[in-house]
């Protein structure tokens, strides 16, 4: 049990945060829950209360969460993890006072530990720098970084032949894609911008700005919704017309959260992230954000060219035809065709 929590550590890394109480000294009224950290686990309760040091005569409290209306005691069954804003309308007399504090919502699981068996190898390009991975109408699509080396791809991934090809702008840093009714959407790094291509042509129809993430790093998508991450434990979902962030999620474990989520993939109903410099992909569920499961994929790094200009694994892709997952890293001479399955 030590090795496998040691191994999801190593793969992930966390952060907890204990959330405390931001209370004006006006009338030193404060929320308190029934934790002193303010950090629950999935399935437990939430009890609210106020800290009334001065004895003011309260006749009324509102409780929120998140903006909307909440009982002081909350069963937490089905709210996604991660941080929360509470808010308390405190009223006495003939005076009222809003006051705020932060609850922390993590998984009640461990990650499950997963494997991987190689079906097939395939030749890659050892000078593309992998950001993006993803397979549509049984054709790969490529995303690739770097300033000055960026690109967009459509690749003959048993043969490693590059079909189509669009280098950008030496101004933008390329980062995930996903294809949603025949559009490509293409990220990049720092530049506030995503652009839009026709799947079959690549030309470029449009572009959309980002709006409360100010990086872009993995984007994928479940047929219905858009999910975006930033670099953070936070993955927005996008309206796939607009492509306004509408809502976010936050990837926590039994532990705390997981930021540095990089290149995404949709797969039978969870998300499948890669974390940036680790050699591990995070299996998240869509509704809550919870890390459900781990792959150990670092044994691949040492089966590529070894090269100055190697960096880690970044690269994952469901193949419906063939119901396996592709995988690659950041100038991988090799593209790995693997099943998966739970240790």
């Amino acid at each position: 049990m030590h090795t496998i929590k040691a191994l999801i550590l190593t793969l992930l890394g966390f952060s907890i945060i204990s959330c405390g109480n931001d209370a004006k000294e006006k009338t030193n009224l404060s929320i308190t829950t029934n934790t002193k950290t303010n950090v629950f686990a999935l399935g437990e309760t939430a009890k609210l209360s106020i800290e009334n040091p001065k004895g003011l005569d309260i006749s009324s409290v509102t409780y929120k969460m998140n903006g909307e209306v909440i009982d002081e005691t909350l069963q937490l069954d089905d709210e996604k993890l991660g941080i929360h804003n509470i808010s308390a309308t405190v009223k006495f007399g003939e005076s009222s006072e809003d006051i705020t504090t932060k609850i922390t919502i993590l998984n009640n699981e461990v990650p499950k530990i997963y494997g991987y068996k190689i079906i097939n190898t395939y030749p890659h390009d050892i000078t593309s720098y992998t950001q993006g991975l993803e397979f549509y109408k049984g054709e790969l699509y490529e995303s690739t970084g770097q300033y000055g080396e960026s690109k967009l791809r459509k690749v003959d991934y048993k043969s490693g032949e590059v079909l189509q090809n669009i280098n950008l702008s030496r101004q933008y840093f390329a980062e995930g894609l996903t294809i949603f009714n025949d559009r490509i959407y293409q990220l990049t790094w720092q530049e506030n911008i995503g652009f839009i291509y026709d799947v079959n042509t690549f030309e470029k129809t449009s572009s959309f700005k980002y709006g409360k993430s100010k990086e872009g790093w993995g984007i994928c998508n479940d047929g219905k919704h858009i999910y975006k991450s930033d670099g953070t434990e936070k993955i927005w979902l996008l309206n796939p017309e607009t492509l306004a962030e509408e809502s976010k999620l936050q990837a926590y474990t039994n532990k705390g959260k997981i930021i540095e989520l990089n290149e995404l993939e949709y797969i039978n109903g969870k998300i499948y992230a890669n974390r940036y410099q680790k050699n591990g992909v995070a299996i998240i569920n869509p509704k809550n954000g919870a890390i459900e499961g781990v792959i150990d994929f670092s044994p691949l790094h040492k089966l590529v060219t070894q090269h100055q200009g190697l960096d880690v694994i970044n690269g994952i892709a469901y193949n419906p035809d063939t119901k396996t997952i592709f995988v690659t890293g950041k100038r991988w001479d090799k593209l790995f065709e693997v099943e998966v399955f739970e240790k």
